[in-house]
Formats: structure tokens, sequence, C-alpha cells
């Protein structure tokens, strides 16, 4: 499996916090600085995360920023690295954002990343910690599957503009 690591900045009840759930089953890895390697999914970058990023991934790890979607903006706005991808459009299913697009919760950003590089059995495996993980798939099946099947970012957008 990639491995998943995220900055987190502890702005959301920790009861609630995918990202602390993930690291209580031992799915991902939290760190106190943001790493100079790995991908950084960032859902204001202008580059999509594709298969040209899978050999990198495998390397270095997926990177979450775990922080309030009220301060996202302002904070990615200061992450300042060359490996940053945001990533296609999707549903969130978590209950506090469901059915809203870009609205990931960091557990769903990572299933979204693992699924879109060809790990769908370890997103689906991260999925299973919460009741509604299933309904991130329900909702977004059909989407994964092709941003599965592209070569590169230039097909993902093509895929994204097509279901937009």
């Amino acid at each position: 499996m990639i491995k998943l690591i995220v900055y987190r900045l502890p702005q959301c009840n920790p009861k609630r916090c995918t990202a602390l759930k993930m690291k209580k089953f031992g799915l991902a890895k939290i760190v106190r600085r943001i790493p100079r390697k790995g991908i950084i999914l960032n859902p204001y970058a202008k580059r999509i995360l594709s298969k040209k990023d899978l050999e990198y991934a495998k390397k270095h790890g997926i990177v979450c920023l775990d922080c309030s979607w009220k301060n996202a903006e302002k904070i990615f706005s200061k992450t300042k690295t060359e490996r940053q991808r945001r990533l296609p459009f999707l549903l969130a299913a978590n209950p506090v954002n469901y059915a809203k697009p870009f609205k990931l919760t960091t557990l769903e950003a990572f299933v979204a990343s693992l699924y879109t590089l060809g790990f769908k059995e370890d997103a689906e495996k991260i999925l299973k910690i919460y009741s509604w993980g299933e309904g991130f798939l329900k909702l977004n099946r059909e989407l994964l599957d092709e941003y599965e099947k592209a070569k590169d970012g230039e097909e993902m957008r093509k895929i994204e503009e097509g279901f937009i």
C-alpha cells in the first residue's frame, strides 16, 4: 500500500476526525511538519492526481493536510511544493458534507487517490472503518472507475469535464 501521511491541524472535532481514526487503525501516519517529499493533495492545485504520479506516490507517499474547510484556502495558499495535486470532481459521502462536490474528508481524499492510482482494494479497506464509507463508492464509483483508467492529468480533466 502507498504510505498515507497526514499533517493535521487540530481544527475539527477529534471524535469525528477521519485522520485520527485512520491513525487509530494503522492506516495513516500523522506528522508534525509538512513532508518535503510526497504528493500533497491540495484542492486548489492546478494539476490533477493521475497515473503519471504513481511511481512517485509509491516511493514517497500521499500527504493530506487535515484542516477545517473554513480555513482550507488560506492554509493551502501557504503550501509551496512542486508535487501538489488536486483530486478530480467527486461527491462527499460523509455526514457533514454529504453529496457536496469536492468537500471530501481526509479519508475520502485518500480513498479517491488510492482508487485513481489503481489501489482499489486498499481504498475499499479504508472505507470500512466508517458506516458511511460504502456510500462514497456508491456516489462515485462510475467516476472513480473512469479516473482509474486515465493515463495522465489531461485525460483526467476530460473525464471530469464530461461529468460536470
